[in-house]
């Protein structure tokens, strides 16, 4: 890779030395028609999606899970819709290739269709998103269509819906048994219907995450619904083991950072006890 290709976080093919284009939602229908999966982690700063990027992630999730992971909050109901913007706007700048969707906060699409839409295009136009995610299957139909017939790309989610957290009363799986099995790939049929270009499936068994990616021609994304969906999604503090309490078995942990920065806090720390930091060579 070139200087100029580090600095830009492009990386430019063999054959016709032109840069990979930016991720869209025909990319990855047309990775899903071709048999090839593709990664996606969740972003909420411009630094970590700048690094992602340059990984080669095909795409970012502004998530609700911010009020988790970056607010402290115990669920993701907190979050509001200028602090999705906000957060989108910073992995927005930090981005090149990667697609980047943003979640649609709690109460930002539920009251009704109208201002579903309305708050889809504040995503859109303020944040400089790729497209929206929401939560729920027929019950949110007439909010997709609205927001794709006006142009906007849209997600959908079902499973475990974490927005719904107080309504299921735990984060067990769902979709166990029979009759809400059969709800789920109806509700995958109809928001393909209604133009979602992908569905999150979340914390649902294996086999019906398999029979959902066949009932649909859009890609699925998994998050704790086994190998055959088209994509899978985690929370990058998560898979960087940066999250120490949460241990949920679809999680597999990459590296340990909580561990090591910790360990390089505190020898910051003694370096800057003993004085011997900064040394000579560090100062002006």
């Amino acid at each position: 890779m070139t200087d100029k290709q580090k600095t830009t976080g492009y990386m430019q093919s063999d054959s016709s030395s032109a840069p990979y284009k930016r991720v869209t939602t025909e990319s990855l229908v047309n990775m899903k028609r071709r048999g090839e999966r593709f990664a996606c982690l969740t972003a909420y700063d411009a630094l970590t999606a700048r690094i992602f990027d340059e990984a080669g992630i095909d795409l970012l999730l502004v998530g609700d899970s911010v009020g988790n992971v970056v607010q402290g909050h115990e669920t993701t109901i907190p979050v509001t819709l200028d602090e999705i913007i906000y957060h989108t706007k910073a992995v927005v700048r930090g981005v090149q290739r990667s697609m980047v969707v943003s979640d649609m906060p709690f109460m930002s699409y539920q009251v009704s269709s109208h201002e579903a839409f309305r708050n889809a295009g504040r995503l859109m136009k303020e944040a400089g998103t790729g497209a929206v995610k929401l939560e729920g299957g027929e019950r949110v139909v007439e909010s997709v269509w609205n927001m794709t017939r006006a142009g906007i790309p849209v997600m959908g989610h079902l499973g475990l819906t974490p927005q719904s957290i107080h309504q299921f009363g735990s984060y067990k799986a769902r979709g166990k048994d029979k009759d809400e099995a059969e709800q789920i790939i109806k509700d995958a049929v109809a928001l393909e219907q209604a133009g979602a270009f992908s569905i999150v499936l979340e914390k649902i068994p294996a086999h019906l995450a398999a029979q959902v990616t066949k009932a649909v021609t859009i890609p699925t994304i998994g998050i704790g619904a086994g190998p055959d969906c088209d994509g899978q999604i985690l929370v990058y503090t998560d898979m960087l083991g940066l999250t120490k309490d949460f241990h949920p078995r679809f999680v597999r942990r990459y590296d340990n950072l909580y561990d090591r920065a910790g360990d390089a806090a505190r020898r910051y720390l003694g370096d800057v006890r003993d004085n011997s930091f900064p040394s000579t060579e560090e100062s002006y």
